[in-house]
């Protein structure tokens, strides 16, 4: 399973990350395995970073308001369901830090045209910002929720290109 503890990951960094401008900073450096794609479990309200097959990470998640079933419309608080790609990052996100994905693909934008609506977009994994929230208890609007510790270790280890796979 997984072999960093929390503390170890944010501490030693995934094996090797490392504060840059000291402890107020939200950006650290990575040196650690590559991560080679993030598999989130919505079911389950997991995130995990992989390497191959061997897990390096695993995070606690919060998801879109409405979390059952993938996502299809704009507005309709559903987290996305399928395979995506890490194609963007905001580094000043109202939610601290944050990783997008490239929903909608062709397949997404196809079925809500079919539908005469429209797929939504900007879906990210982010932080919970400046707001204090549960620890439990989905509230975004679709993206997938970390707290800003775990964003931090995220957003350094994760490239764009990486691929997302999101089950339900």
């Amino acid at each position: 399973m997984n072999n960093y503890t929390r503390r170890g990951a944010l501490a030693l960094g995934l094996g090797s990350t490392a504060l840059l401008a000291g402890c107020g900073s939200k950006f650290i450096s990575y040196d650690g395995p590559e991560v080679t794609r993030v598999v989130i479990q919505k079911s389950s309200r997991q995130l995990a970073l992989f390497n191959g097959n061997t897990m390096l990470e695993q995070y606690k998640i919060q998801l879109g308001f409405a979390p059952v079933g993938p996502k299809q419309f704009e507005g309709d608080g559903k987290t996305p369901e399928g395979r995506y790609t890490v194609d963007k990052r905001n580094p000043n996100s109202a939610y601290f830090l944050s990783v997008g994905i490239d929903y909608p693909n062709e397949a997404d934008r196809a079925y809500a045209a079919e539908m005469g609506k429209e797929p939504g977009g900007e879906i990210f994994v982010h932080g919970w910002g400046d707001k204090r929230r549960a620890s439990s208890g989905d509230w975004t609007a679709g993206c997938v929720a970390v707290t800003n510790r775990e964003i931090k270790v995220i957003y350094a280890s994760v490239r764009d290109g990486t691929p997302v796979d999101i089950y339900a």
